[in-house]
């Protein structure tokens, strides 16, 4: 393998400074299983071994393992949640009324017997020694006989069944579009323990947090179904479907099944699908790459879907680019889930999909591989860091690969903010990602918001600050769990800037950012420019001026609370004007030009800057602009 050394070493490391400001480390798993799959009644049985390395300093007397697909049962936390909450999700619902009154009804609260899912822990021992263990929803409890000292490793082995539900949320079986088998979250998976403690949070509708680790499974199957899964394929040459070698015969073994065995190393997560009508086509990337494309076999989708894949060369090349270099071997975009989800190594998104969508939603699923499977935040705690993130960066590819050439490709993402800030329903983003009141507050917060954070950061930052903030982000914390200090700290090395500030008030808070032109004054041979900060939140704030004579000067106000001032470029000549101190509410900017030859002022021209109310930003007043 190319990019990834399996030595333990790369799990050994380095004592740096990290999120909770003591040294960094992160827990360890090895997973081994083996699964039978029954595609008539869609249960499967199987056998974990699972090797457990405690890196911390705590002793550890209980662990807990997630149950995800028990979610998909009637009276599950999941489906309560659908039933109360204002906006559910609405490919988890049925609408019973109108679009003007909509009565929503749960998914799987009318799962039958036969559809709804579940994982049943049969048998679970430590070290040989059988524990006791209770089922709580989708969260297995578990007490340790013997207790996992720092630096131990302990080896559980466990006998477990599942049944696969009926396709209502990133799993399932028999979606819409047809696909037999979407196998996310399918297994009994160990939760994180980190510097925060047990991360055991039941399955209620958001993403997920994992260990770190290496997995081989070998999955039993009806020899018809043709798989894509997370991890490199061990025995390619028995299996055929395409995935042997070129000159190579297959010889599949007789019988009613085939086992796929897979390894996959340093990935937090293992996810497949299977289908028996699959395509299945594959290219080499530039940078050595397999990309795997599997889609049903449907004439109207299968132009799209070959147009895809140069395409998804070009996405590839771009995050190696300016994130960093992909480290796996291959990637497989795969037909399959609800919508769009990335897992390790490939992603499950729906197939009957225009051009330009199919491409949108593989950019956005690609980008994850990055934020996520490379810089594994904690989305239940960070969402944001994860969604928004990924929206920044897979916009500016988009821009890129599809030719849009936007000036901002980032304005859609502007705008999903701005509809929040005004919308009295905004939440902190710090908010726990179960917690929200609305599923929108929870959209709009964790992909559009958080995306205009990179955006805006580049406003705070500078342009080239930011690029070299990624990938020395991507440098230092790939193969980790980083937290949002952790980015801020970097983007400070980089910088030299102080942006505490900004991370607290634009995660923390919904504090919002509003400036305004408040006053233009003639004093004899100069002008007075009144500004006024109208929000909470402070920036550091661009004032372009247009003189009647067509020439253009940039004044620029540090925040003080900075203690730095941006960088110059572009062409307009630019003067660094007295710190603006947040405490006051007004700042005067006095130029040396009549306010006769003055033909506009403008705060923050570049609209990087979240400012919600634009109306206010320019002189003469802008009776138009209002974000709408």
């Amino acid at each position: 393998m190319k990019k990834i050394l399996l030595s333990i070493s790369l799990f050994t490391f380095a004592f740096i400074n990290a999120q909770n400001n003591t040294n960094y480390w992160q827990q360890h798993v090895d997973y081994s299983m083996e699964v039978e799959m029954d595609v008539e009644n869609y249960q499967y049985s199987g056998t974990q071994q699972l090797e457990y390395t405690n890196n911390s300093a705590d002793t550890l007397s209980e662990v807990f393992y997630h149950l995800y697909f028990n979610a998909f049962q009637p009276g599950s936390e999941m489906d309560i949640r659908l039933q109360n909450i204002a906006d559910p999700d609405s490919r988890m619902t049925n609408n019973l009324g109108t679009r003007e009154n909509p009565q929503y009804e749960s998914r799987i609260s009318k799962l039958q017997p036969d559809e709804i899912g579940y994982l049943r822990v049969k048998s679970l021992t430590q070290n040989g020694n059988s524990l006791q263990f209770e089922e709580v929803g989708t969260v297995l409890e578990v007490k340790l006989e013997e207790p996992i000292l720092p630096g131990e490793k302990t080896s559980f082995e466990m006998e477990f069944q599942g049944r696969v539900p009926l396709q209502i949320r990133r799993s399932g079986r028999n979606s819409a579009e047809g696909v037999a088998l979407s196998m996310s979250q399918w297994y009994p998976k160990l939760a994180e323990y980190d510097f925060e403690g047990w991360h055991a949070d039941p399955y209620i509708g958001r993403e997920f947090h994992g260990v770190w680790g290496n997995y081989d499974v070998k999955i039993t199957i009806d020899k018809d179904y043709i798989l894509g899964s997370t991890g490199y394929l061990q025995n390619a040459d028995e299996i055929g479907y395409g995935y042997e070698e070129e000159g190579t015969t297959v010889n599949r073994k007789r019988g009613k099944t085939l086992t796929w065995h897979f390894v996959a190393p340093k990935v937090h997560d293992f996810t497949w699908a299977a289908d028996p009508e699959y395509i299945h086509d594959k290219i080499t990337a530039k940078d050595g790459t397999v990309l795997h494309f599997l889609y049903k076999n449907n004439p109207e989708i299968k132009e799209n879907w070959k147009n895809l894949q140069p395409k998804s060369e070009e996405l590839l090349l771009f995050f190696n680019e300016h994130i960093g270099p992909y480290p796996w071997d291959q990637y497989s975009v795969v037909q399959g889930g609800d919508g769009g989800m990335e897992y390790a190594m490939l992603t499950l998104i729906t197939g009957e999909r225009s051009f330009g969508s199919l491409a949108g939603v593989t950019a956005h699923e690609m980008a994850h591989a990055w934020f996520q499977h490379l810089l594994a935040t904690n989305e239940a705690k960070n969402e944001w860091m994860d969604e928004g993130f990924t929206s920044y960066i897979s916009d500016e590819a988009m821009n890129e690969v599809m030719n849009t050439n936007e000036e901002n490709p980032h304005t859609g993402s502007y705008r999903g903010y701005f509809q929040l800030a005004k919308s009295g329903v905004e939440q902190p983003q710090s908010s726990h990602a179960d917690r929200y009141n609305f599923n929108f507050a929870y959209g709009a917060a964790a992909y559009s918001k958080g995306a205009v954070f990179l955006a805006q950061l580049e406003y705070i930052i500078g342009e080239e600050n930011l690029q070299k903030t990624l990938k020395r982000y991507y440098d230092e914390w790939k193969f980790k769990h980083p937290t949002p200090n952790d980015f801020i700290r970097i983007a400070e090395k980089v910088s030299g800037a102080e942006l505490d500030w900004y991370l607290t008030d634009w995660t923390r808070t919904t504090n919002t950012i509003d400036y305004a032109v408040e006053a233009v004054e003639a004093e004899g041979d100069s002008t007075k420019i009144t500004l006024k900060r109208n929000g909470a939140m402070p920036m550091p704030v661009e004032v372009s001026v247009t003189y009647k004579d067509g020439n253009q000067e940039l004044f620029y106000i540090p925040l003080q609370m900075m203690r730095w001032e941006k960088p110059a470029s572009g062409e307009t000549s630019r003067t660094v004007k007295d710190d603006w101190a947040w405490s006051y509410p007004t700042y005067e900017l006095k130029i040396d030009a009549e306010k006769s030859q003055i033909s506009t002022i403008v705060v923050d021209e570049s609209q990087l800057m979240a400012d919600i109310d634009r109306s206010n930003n320019q002189y003469p007043s802008n009776q138009e602009g209002d974000n709408q």
